[in-house]
């Protein structure tokens, strides 16, 4: 398996942190529509997210992608992935995300809030083809985006 850094937004009341996201080779060449396995690996953000239906695999998760921010006119050359729980292993919906609660202030909406844990990847490419390292002082894009975004 190898490994890229990536930010976690836990749900709790830890704050973001940088953790390991495992990825492993793909057997076959993946559909250009399934933006998170054109690099050839997949990605395992189950391992950060608790209360997820562990048997569903990849299909426990959903992803939203940051390519760029309110108010640009293009997109960003190493765009974001938001990978977030949508399986529950009880069938319940998952906690509110409370940092992002947080980061969202007066714009938060309870019915589409971000729920769970997230773990935010990067890419190199505006193609989504490789992934690379993510780190901390990227937090202010990231923040800055999911103040004003939910999932879809």
């Amino acid at each position: 398996m190898s490994t890229f850094n990536a930010i976690l937004f836990p749900a709790d009341d830890r704050p973001p942190q940088e953790v390991l996201l495992m990825t492993s080779p793909l057997s076959a060449p993946a559909s250009p529509s399934n933006v998170p396995l054109r690099c050839g690996r997949i990605p395992h953000p189950e391992l950060y997210m608790d209360y997820i239906a562990d048997q569903f695999g990849s299909n426990a998760w959903s992803f939203h992608l940051i390519e760029a921010l309110d108010g640009m006119l293009q997109k960003l050359p190493t765009p974001y992935i938001v990978f977030y729980p949508v399986v529950s292993r009880d069938g319940m919906s998952f906690p509110v995300n409370k940092c992002i609660r947080e980061i969202q202030g007066d714009r938060f909406d309870e019915a589409r809030a971000w729920r769970g844990n997230l773990v935010i990847a990067k890419y190199k490419d505006a193609d989504f083809a490789v992934m690379t390292d993510a780190s901390m002082a990227e937090f202010p894009i990231i923040k800055n985006y999911l103040s004003t975004h939910h999932p879809r």
